[in-house]
């Protein structure tokens, strides 16, 4: 009977234990998607709940930058052949801090902005506001085109000895989802 209580309050000790480390991970989730008619062409709208985790929160404030990759994909389904590549885009978002200004920096290509919190920097990450993506003649009205979208942590721009780390640390791990819906060019998008 002694070994049996033992037994569960161990199981019952794993089983906190790993939810525990579970609970360390971040997340990225997008939250909505989708894509408006303008002018010139189409334009990707989004939001993503972000969770970077304590241990990612810890680098990023300790001075190491992290690269995410905003990753959108358009095709069209054939029943005849592998789907077609309508249209793509892959944005790369690098936040890093600078400990002598004090402020979290996000950076898109040239262009960056300072923000005085971590929770600033993130909020604006996970919101993609009218990004174009495709141009009108690239998509026929009526037709109906599959939609993917991710934001995702790039490991393999972090640094060498954080890369080992991530490998294999639990900690280092966010869990992204691909956020997938269907839309027509003159229709409604679901």
């Amino acid at each position: 009977m002694r070994c049996w209580r033992s037994a569960r309050s161990l199981g019952l000790a794993l089983l906190l234990g790993f939810w525990s480390l579970a609970s360390l991970a971040g997340a990225i989730e997008p939250l909505r998607g989708n894509l408006t008619p303008g002018e010139d062409g189409y334009a990707l709208s989004a939001e993503f709940a972000i969770d970077l985790g304590p241990r990612l929160e810890e680098a990023v404030s300790r001075g190491v930058p992290l690269v995410f990759n905003l990753e959108f994909t358009l095709s069209r389904d054939r029943w005849y052949w592998l789907d077609e590549h309508v249209a793509g885009l892959l944005v790369t978002y690098r936040l890093s801090y600078n400990a002598l200004t004090r402020q979290y920096r996000l950076s898109v290509g040239g262009l960056h902005q300072s923000f005085d919190t971590l929770q600033e920097a993130v909020q604006v990450l996970g919101h993609v506001g009218s990004m174009p993506v495709a141009d009108k003649p690239a998509l026929k009205p009526g037709q109906t085109y599959l939609a993917a979208l991710r934001l995702a942590l790039d490991k393999t721009q972090l640094p060498k000895p954080f890369q080992v780390d991530a490998i294999a640390n639990r900690d280092w791990m966010v869990e992204t989802k691909v956020l997938r819906w269907q839309f027509t060019p003159g229709g409604d998008s679901k």
